[in-house]
């Protein structure tokens, strides 16, 4: 068996046929055709190339192509109409595997109101087409290469005058570290504070499971701390080498950081050189006031500070960033790699986004939606469910909605009965923390977008108590 690829120059299809050489070559292209229809290579309607640039890519007669054609047409494996060329016939396909089935995602739900992602309908598809044209039309043909692993300098440079102006960060370019998404930045610091000794990170009593599954993995375990009306207490992180923290919102409480416990916790960093990792997930998002700036802000020596894109503009950016002290710049960077791993055209239309104003504007527009429907949640919450109340600051995604004692999981259940989607608060308490367990939902107003939004909230009032 001789391997051939035939590419057709006209259609740009890549053929990879074994046809049998000598004597027997018309039977062996036909049978490496229809071996390659039977197991679903060539997919139903699929086009073929001509006899003519077949028979030229493989170095054969074109006759001999034709005959191949012809038998195939005859079997019902292809059809040819004439001015159409020739095709895989309509029901032609790769038997069933006898595998075991491959896991696809489940579906979204019709109703969700599921915490943690923004409403992606509103994603800004013209501007960010703008800007990407924009960015690449002035890029020199050297950026598409693999590039500095810290990211890409314009973006770098972006972010560091971004972060300084709206939310008060001390940034510096060469301080930045641009990273594919939240998660994969915290792993790359747990990554260098295993390598430096610490064996324990401080975290919130509640917050994302997946983060302190991150965390786990770099060989780190989680330490839950105190959490009241002040919210989280930093009192005593007993051994941890670090903390991890939600100050501007906590997650999913909605608290902000009382300023004695800010500056108490940037304190401990100080006597005891531990490190204060800022998750600012989304801070631009505050509706009664201007936002609490950065901690970060207070001592950038002791505080890596965390963003990211996801909940700004869309978690399918996988762009998030690190703003870190100078002496875990070198090793941050090791840990990630030696050529930068995150889509450079992506990093370069952020950076244009940012400095064109568009990513302002975006998240004003953002800003003004996301509060009609905080707004909105809480006058429906009133006058159907006045014995359930939103906790928490005006600001961010989600609303934490306190329910009578015992109620959770019922309401949970419920909601899912009615095709709604949401999490009880339980699903982000730590499975050692100490503090009174509440009865609550975490509902994130932010995600359906804005034909569905009506729908869940009326949804999410018929099954509250």
């Amino acid at each position: 068996m001789a391997d051939t690829w035939a590419t057709s120059g006209a259609l740009g299809i890549d053929l990879h046929l074994e046809p049998t050489a000598g004597p027997g070559l018309r039977r062996g292209l036909t049978d490496a055709l229809r071996e390659a229809v039977r197991t679903g290579r060539l997919g139903p309607g699929t086009r073929l190339p001509s006899s003519r640039s077949l028979a030229a890519d493989l170095g054969i007669a074109r006759n001999t192509v034709a005959d191949a054609y012809a038998d195939l047409v005859a079997e019902g494996w292809l059809t040819a109409r004439r001015g159409s060329g020739t095709h895989v016939a309509e029901g032609r396909s790769a038997p069933a595997a006898a595998t075991a089935p491959i896991r696809r995602p489940r579906p979204r739900p019709a109703l969700d109101l599921t915490a943690g992602t923004p409403d992606l309908s509103s994603f800004p598809r013209a501007e960010w087409l703008k800007a990407a044209r924009r960015a690449l039309n002035a890029a020199p043909h050297e950026v598409l290469g693999y590039g500095d692993p810290r990211g890409r300098t314009e973006l770098r440079t972006a972010l560091a005058a971004y972060l300084s102006r709206a939310r008060g960060v001390r940034a510096d370019p060469e301080r930045i570290v641009v990273c594919a998404g939240f998660a994969h930045g915290l792993r790359l610091i747990g990554t260098v504070l295993r390598a430096r000794g610490a064996r324990t990170v401080a975290v919130e009593s509640y917050g994302l499971p997946e983060h302190r599954t991150v965390l786990n993995r770099t060989g780190l375990a989680t330490e839950p701390l105190p959490f009241d009306e002040l919210g989280t207490d930093p009192a005593d992180m007993g051994q941890a080498g670090a903390v991890l923290l939600t100050p501007a919102h906590q997650f999913p409480m909605g608290a902000v950081l009382h300023r004695d416990r800010r500056a108490s916790v940037v304190d401990w960093a100080v006597r005891t050189g531990g490190l204060i990792l800022e998750d600012d997930y989304d801070g631009e998002f505050r509706y009664d006031r201007q936002p609490v700036g950065a901690l970060q802000g207070l001592d950038p020596e002791h505080v890596v500070y965390l963003g990211t894109a996801s909940k700004s503009l869309a978690p399918g950016l996988r762009l998030a960033w690190l703003v870190l002290p100078a002496q875990l710049v070198e090793e941050v960077t090791a840990a990630k790699g030696d050529v930068d791993t995150c889509g450079v055209i992506d990093q370069l239309t952020l950076a244009d986004f940012l400095t064109h104003g568009a990513y302002d504007r975006h998240v004003r527009a953002a800003r003004l939606r996301y509060r009609r429907r905080r707004d909105a949640l809480t006058a429906a919450l009133a006058q159907h469910a006045p014995e359930v109340s939103v906790s928490g600051i005006a600001a961010g995604l989600h609303a934490v909605l306190r329910l009578p004692p015992g109620t959770e999981t019922s309401v949970v259940q419920a909601a899912h009965w009615q095709g709604l989607s949401l999490h009880g608060l339980a699903h982000f308490r730590h499975e050692r923390a100490t503090a009174e367990p509440l009865d609550a939902l975490v509902v994130g107003y932010g995600t359906p977008p804005d034909h569905a939004w009506t729908g869940a909230l009326e949804a999410l009032c018929r099954v509250l108590p």
